[in-house]
């Protein structure tokens, strides 16, 4: 059976003072929590030292790893320049991640910017293609994970980031609170969830659920889509009831629990579904 971990989306708020990234890996194994997301959202490091020191940190504490590339990406970026530097990040996240022992990078791809879902698909395409003729150049392994996405201006429906990881054989970050907020509150239901793992096995294979990379959490959001993650209490997210549809599937992989508590949801999720 497939094992599915939950991680903490940072550093954890309880990491002892100096802090950085090995120390709470540290902090996180001794809460018993088995693996932890990077959030490189604004910069990507680029001590490759500190990389290998997380990576055997890491490995001595039987833990997995995954990465938030930063939010300052748009591969449909009708200006060169900014679609220079967005390929560019990325690729410096997935080697970075690679050098870390990281297998998946979660990126938020692109913005619409008045263009057709259609236009951006292949504006996010022609770029997609350009960093992975690199990514193999320099033969780097890391997985790179287009999310789903909370805002209706942004490229990340299921259908867009499935459609584009089957191209290149890549899998997504698949995000209910973003597909939540994104819908205004509507796609919250265990026949929801369900259909939206029926797709990503459709598409993507049957194995493909024994290695998922997903973000989770309680969501504000309006008409406009997603305004700022939340605490599971402080939300309507059905969090039990989406535990019950990973236990039932047995869905394997990582849930990154991005609550603004950090540590306390990630144990109240991880504590909840071992009770299942």
């Amino acid at each position: 059976m497939s094992e599915l971990r939950f991680a903490v989306a940072g550093t954890p708020l309880s990491t002892p003072s100096p802090g950085g990234t090995v120390n709470g890996l540290k902090r996180t194994h001794a809460l018993g929590i088995r693996a932890m997301e990077l959030e490189w959202v604004q910069q990507v490091p680029r001590n490759e030292e500190r990389m290998r020191e997380i990576r055997s940190t890491a490995k001595k504490l039987q833990m997995s790893l995954t990465v938030h590339a930063p939010y300052y990406i748009n591969l449909n970026a009708q200006d060169p320049v900014k679609l220079a530097a967005s390929k560019a990040r990325i690729l410096l996240a997935l080697q970075m991640a690679d050098l870390a022992g990281v297998r998946s990078v979660c990126v938020h791809a692109a913005f619409y910017l008045g263009l057709t879902p259609e236009q951006t698909y292949d504006n996010v395409q022609r770029a997609t293609e350009d960093i992975l003729k690199e990514q193999n150049k320099r033969k780097i392994k890391a997985n790179l994970g287009f999310e789903t996405m909370g805002k209706p201006t942004q490229f990340g429906t299921l259908d867009e980031v499935l459609r584009i990881s089957k191209e290149f054989d890549l899998y997504p970050v698949l995000d209910p609170a973003h597909m939540h907020a994104r819908s205004n509150g509507h796609f919250n239901s265990v026949k929801q969830w369900n259909d939206m793992f029926d797709q990503y096995e459709a598409t993507l294979g049957k194995k493909s659920l024994t290695t998922v990379h997903m973000h989770y959490s309680g969501i504000a959001y309006s008409a406009k889509g997603e305004r700022k993650h939340l605490p599971l209490a402080e939300s309507d997210a059905k969090w039990r009831d989406f535990l019950q549809v990973l236990h039932d599937r047995h869905i394997g992989g990582v849930v990154v629990c991005e609550s603004p508590l950090l540590e306390d949801d990630t144990l109240v999720l991880q504590q909840a579904y071992e009770s299942l």
